[in-house]
């Protein structure tokens, strides 16, 4: 194997762990949500996260609405929004879910999106 060869090779190899190792700690979204009768409820909770604080922006339609910033435990960050009487979720209107769809954000403490997804939501 000439020396160009075994330098491509080495170099391909760690190209491929670097990438491999990138993946195994991505940032990871669940956004759960439902639309009962005049009843929004959303959760969105982020994993493999670094340490630090973080908000939850979700959006449906042209309905937005941010969280405060909450410190990780562990990996890991929840929010829950409900127009309804859960304790401690941020409250949204009844009406908040447009369309059955949702955009949950993890945004950083200066506001940068670290991950995203859209959910279809359960409607009853």
């Amino acid at each position: 194997m000439n020396k160009l060869s075994r330098t491509l090779a080495l170099l391909s190899t760690a190209a491929a762990f670097t990438f491999a190792t990138c993946d195994a700690s991505a940032a990871v979204i669940k956004i759960s949500c439902e639309k009962r009768g005049n009843r929004s409820s959303v959760s969105v909770n982020g994993a493999n996260l670094a340490s630090g604080e973080y908000k939850a922006r979700i959006i449906s339609g042209t309905n937005r609405k941010t969280s405060g910033l909450q410190p990780t435990i562990g990996d890991e960050v929840a929010f829950d929004f409900d127009s309804g009487t859960e304790a401690g979720a941020i409250r949204i209107p009844g009406n908040f879910i447009v369309n059955g769809q949702v955009i949950g954000k993890i945004l950083d403490a200066q506001g940068r999106t670290v991950i995203s997804d859209t959910e279809q939501c359960r409607v009853r």
